[in-house]
């Protein structure tokens, strides 16, 4: 052991089953050298933070207790899992969190045993679990199985259909609700408020007295039945299990979950249960244990590389604007002209730009917590009223509101604007959160007009095309990060529906970008100019309507067509192709016909320029792609023309 060591007790601990041979008054010690090395390891890497140090003393009672990995620990959305990491074996590589080839941001099952179930996204824990429980029963199995869920993930309806489930069925899953009274965003919905009236007496107060009065007065009776209104009011107010129990938990709680003496023994009882489903109520504080994040009004939620000594976080300096903040700024410019706009996001105010429209319209401004169903067709009802819906979602997320889009949207024919963010590949967060399959599920359905900006510039002009468009839904997609850094127009302006526009022109090859891939595609064009390959350039703008006249014209005029796009394969590509077999086009062979696509695959985290270029959508691929089509090897024309 280093003497010098700031963690000399974590530095015997290579599993939980080390931690397990300790004596129960050093799990103390463990924790506080657990803080540590998470501050100091998430201070090299960056990423989520604030959670994980809220979950430090949760994270050791838990592996203390149970057996691990023989019983099944989940933990949602899984941003509060390093120090899990971090006593599962996985400590000499946290400092590769979330850089290519290294540790996941999030629980994974092909990293490590001890992640029995994958989650990024939020409120799935209960369901997988109860999936393991019952799996385990059938199977004749003892383990248990945990479930740790925030108060932010209970926002969202699936968590309350897996308690209904597990209630009825009478399984034994324990579930640990985290409440930090955090969710990215300050708690939204009736459940958090619901939860931090527990901790206040007045209202009880005020009620028991108010029962007591009036008692006085009534007949025997009457008295009694009152008696018993006022018992179920003090469990809903003060006790907190009232509405766990009816849906068939045995409630416990609420307990301090930084206290080591009240946990332990908890953790313990609970694990010794042989009763149906249990919940466990703990209340924690994220960013517990670090003052700067303690301090901060996101507690640190998510960090770049910061000084552990200060807190301050390295900010790159951007020459150009994120697209996010693009989008605020502009849907505010356009609210100040029109009245019927508002803005809906589903617990991701910041992540959107939403944030910015709030400031200016907080009347306008609806976050919903994480409920992507119900923000969509909270959205479609808006429309119907003639309001101005814009539902700010990322791809990813998105996905889980797509029955709604279908019928309570596109059949209906309602104008909610979609502002569709994390376009493509998003980097150090990985597939989970990689925008991959919207212009696929999205293109598919009638009464849908869907953009993407190429860049910042035509970010602005198509959230005014999106206010202009009354009478369809529509989309607009754009990626995580900072723009081009071009010259940026004062006011949008609406683009003709279904049109897209020439950036360069040539004789021979024909990009046709859909997206911000339009920079490389330049980038390429250059290359393959050099080549002597007379190369054009057309942003799509639109995938649907798709802009049949620029696509004919493009494949008559040139030898080789491609379509670039950050999207999976079922996109505008396919689209494009659909097109021109209809109309007969690639029939005679005189054009080359491909699309770029993002490959068949989950791509895991790294850079995004690195995971561009894995994914061949970078200025390097798409001039390999069209040697490809021309049957020529681009290194033998590299050293031609060297």
């Amino acid at each position: 052991m280093n003497a010098y060591s700031k963690t000399p007790l974590l530095d015997t601990i290579r599993t939980p089953d080390d931690l397990r041979k300790l004596k129960v008054e050093q799990v103390r010690q463990v924790a506080d050298e657990l803080r540590q090395e998470t501050i100091d390891a998430v201070s090299v890497t960056g990423g989520h933070f604030g959670a994980g140090l809220g979950v430090v003393e949760l994270t050791t009672a838990i592996h203390y207790v149970f057996d691990t990995p023989r019983d099944r620990l989940i933990w949602d959305v899984g941003h509060q899992a390093y120090p899990h990491k971090i006593l599962t074996g996985r400590r000499d590589r946290i400092r590769t969190l979330r850089t290519g080839g290294g540790l996941s941001g999030f629980t994974k099952r092909s990293e490590s045993d001890y992640d029995p179930f994958g989650a990024a996204h939020s409120s799935t824990s209960i369901s997988a679990g109860l999936g393991m429980a019952v799996a385990r029963d059938l199977a004749g199995g003892k383990n248990n199985v945990i479930a740790v869920i925030g108060d932010g993930a209970m926002s969202a309806g699936m968590a309350y259909e897996a308690m209904n489930n597990a209630g009825a069925m009478n399984s034994r899953l324990i579930v640990i609700l985290n409440d930090n009274d955090m969710s990215i965003a300050p708690p939204v919905g009736a459940m958090s408020a619901y939860l931090s009236r527990l901790y206040s007496g007045k209202t009880y107060r005020t009620l028991r007295d108010a029962a007591k009065q009036i008692n006085k007065r009534l007949p025997k009776i009457l008295a009694n039945r009152a008696n018993r209104v006022e018992e179920y009011s003090r469990g809903f107010m003060m006790d907190g299990g009232t509405l766990f129990e009816e849906l068939g938990f045995y409630y416990v709680g609420p307990i301090d979950g930084h206290n080591l003496d009240h946990l332990l023994p908890v953790l313990k009882n609970v694990r010794d249960m042989e009763t149906g489903p249990i919940l466990v109520h703990v209340v924690t504080q994220k960013g517990k244990g670090y003052g700067p994040a303690e301090a901060s009004a996101d507690k640190y939620h998510a960090v770049v590389k910061f000084d552990v000594a200060t807190g301050t976080q390295a900010k790159a300096k951007p020459n150009a604007p994120a697209y996010q903040n693009v989008f605020g700024q502009s849907l505010v410019k356009e609210a100040e002209k029109d009245d019927k706009i508002v803005a809906i996001t589903a617990a991701m105010p910041s992540g959107t730009g939403v944030d910015i429209f709030n400031k200016a319209f907080p009347d306008r401004t609806f976050d919903v917590g994480i409920a992507e169903q119900h923000a969509v067709t909270f959205a479609a009802g808006l429309a119907t009223e003639g309001y101005k819906p814009f539902c700010a979602i990322y791809s990813t997320f998105l996905q889980r509101g797509y029955d709604q889009i279908v019928h309570d949207v596109a059949i209906q024919n309602l104008p909610v604007r979609f502002a569709i963010d994390r376009a493509g590949l998003v980097g150090a967060d990985g597939a989970t959160h990689a925008g991959s399959f919207d212009n696929a599920y999205l293109g598919c359905l009638p009464n849908m007009v869907i953009m993407a900006a190429a860049d910042e510039a035509e970010l602005v002009h198509m959230v005014a095309t999106q206010v202009a468009i009354n009478d369809r839904p529509s989309s607009l997609r754009y990626p995580r990060g900072e723009g081009r850094g071009i010259e940026m127009p004062d006011v949008g302006v609406p683009l003709e529906i279904g049109k897209g526009r020439m950036i360069r022109q040539g004789n021979k090859i024909a990009l046709l970008s859909f997206g911000t891939r339009l920079a490389e595609c330049e980038k390429a064009a250059d290359e393959l100019a050099a080549h002597g390959l007379s190369t054009s350039i057309a942003d799509a703008r639109f995938m649907k309507p798709l802009d049949t006249e620029l696509v004919l014209k493009l494949a008559r005029d040139h030898d080789v067509v491609i379509t670039v796009e950050e999207g999976s394969v079922g996109g505008f590509g396919s689209h494009v192709a659909q097109f021109l077999t209809d109309q007969g086009v690639l029939d005679t062979g005189m054009v080359k016909f491909r699309t770029m696509v993002l490959p068949d695959v989950f791509l895991d985290h790294d850079t995004p320029n690195a995971m561009y270029a894995r994914a061949g959508l970078d200025a390097k691929g798409i001039v390999a792609k069209v040697f490809e089509a021309l049957g020529k090897d681009v290194k033998t024309e590299t050293v031609k023309l060297a």
